[in-house]
């Protein structure tokens, strides 16, 4: 296992399309930026066959340090989950899935998602749907 940093990637992804390295790491840091701005206004990023990012309120609690063993107040806090897709699954598993579709994601529209109340159970974990 190796550690692959994103100037390794920028060389990659500028090998393989053709742009200049300068081009490409502009790409994707405008597409990372993109991904903390959005996550930190509240919103749910779903990028199908590879994962959905989104935001979850961490509720606030009393915790112990294990060397101490002394009582600390926790915060509540926003973090960010993140649900890895069937395609990344599969491949990191080691599945043979054959080539790597590559869908136009312009024509996608997100999948609308309800949204439980608290106490109550989403349509889909009634219908027995994991997730």
């Amino acid at each position: 296992m190796q550690t692959i940093t994103k100037k390794e990637l920028v060389n990659r992804i500028a090998d393989q399309t053709g742009l200049t390295k300068v081009v490409a790491k502009e790409i994707i840091q405008a597409f990372l930026d993109a991904i903390i701005e959005e996550l930190a206004a509240g919103n749910r990023l779903e990028f199908r066959e590879f994962g959905v990012f989104e935001t979850k309120e961490r509720a606030a609690r009393r915790a112990q340090n294990p060397r101490t063993l002394q009582k600390v107040d926790v915060p509540a806090k926003r973090i960010v989950k993140f649900k890895v897709g069937r395609l990344m699954r599969a491949k990191v598993s080691g599945e043979d899935i054959g080539e790597i579709p590559h869908e136009d994601d312009e024509d996608e529209t997100p999948t609308p998602r309800p949204q439980a109340r608290p106490g109550e159970r989403s349509a889909g974990a009634m219908s027995g749907e994991q997730g």
